[in-house]
């Protein structure tokens, strides 16, 4: 796998910019010596996540673990996502990401991106969960709204999950009265 927590702990600790985010972490909760499933953030929210497949590149599918990539980014606070369903039967739904910097929004079909921006990625939203951890120790008021934006984004992912599913089903409904209809017709 092309992304590993530690070494990008050890790049963060040697980052004079960055090292404050994992000796905050670790004066709050523990010293960081696990794998990312470990992480307090990990198993208060990130892990409840369920994930789907969906379009990755072709290049990259053994690079890179896809479901926590999912997870990392349907936590973010950062970024927003979308399913976007695709017309091919049997075809994996396309997983877009967008992000806003400043006046500028930029959008990305995670199938599109290239190894060195995934990678970035799995950085910048294991650095978000790991603030977002440091501001809940800290301070009563923001971790009452990081909170409640937790479950926010918890919901909205439920009903974006339900929603695909009713729709798959609803297209393979349709597709089955299609076939009994045609098997009607060749009996008459």
């Amino acid at each position: 796998m092309l992304f590993n927590f530690q070494t990008f702990i050890q790049e963060l600790r040697e980052n004079p910019e960055k090292k404050e985010v994992v000796e905050k972490y670790e004066k709050f909760y523990w010293s960081i010596e696990w794998e990312i499933s470990s992480q307090l953030w990990y198993k208060e929210y990130v892990h409840a996540f369920p994930t789907l497949e969906y379009r990755v590149p072709a290049e990259l599918t053994r690079d890179f673990d896809w479901e926590l990539l999912m997870k990392l980014v349907w936590a973010s606070f950062s970024s927003d996502w979308l399913i976007d369903p695709v017309d091919e039967d049997d075809a994996k739904p396309e997983f877009v990401i967008s992000v806003q910097s400043g006046d500028q929004v930029v959008v990305k079909k995670m199938s599109e991106l290239r190894w060195f921006q995934i990678l970035r990625l799995y950085e910048i939203y294991a650095e978000e969960q790991m603030n977002l951890q440091i501001l809940i120790a800290e301070d009563e008021k923001e971790k009452e709204a990081i909170l409640a934006q937790r479950d926010s984004r918890a919901n909205r992912r439920k009903l974006v999950l339900e929603n695909l599913e009713k729709t798959h089903l609803e297209k393979a409904d349709k597709v089955e009265r299609e076939w009994k209809l045609d098997d009607l017709m060749w009996q008459l």
